[in-house]
């Protein structure tokens, strides 16, 4: 068993132009997950986070949250192993 995970979440609601990819990218780097964060064109969010357990689940949990604008109807996350992710990048 490893202590290191990858979660490959979607967000949904009004999750774009409400600064939740800078947030999640900086809320990320604060708990030193690696990954990245972009928009997708039906309106979601798409992210990847990958490090420590506790750290990736924070992220998903962050995630219901979001930035102070955003309002998340909807979080899917799927778990699964590292790929060696390493930092945290916004992706157009």
């Amino acid at each position: 068993m490893t202590d290191r995970t990858r979660a490959h979440v979607y967000v949904t609601g009004r999750v774009q132009g409400v600064f939740y990819r800078a947030t999640t990218r900086d809320e990320a780097r604060e708990r030193g997950v690696g990954g990245w964060v972009m928009n997708l064109e039906d309106g979601r969010v798409e992210a990847v986070f990958e490090g420590p357990v506790e750290a990736v689940e924070a992220m998903v949990e962050w995630c219901h949250e979001g930035s102070d604008r955003a309002h998340v109807e909807d979080v899917e996350a799927e778990y699964g192993e590292p790929e060696g992710l390493d930092g945290f990048e916004i992706r157009r």
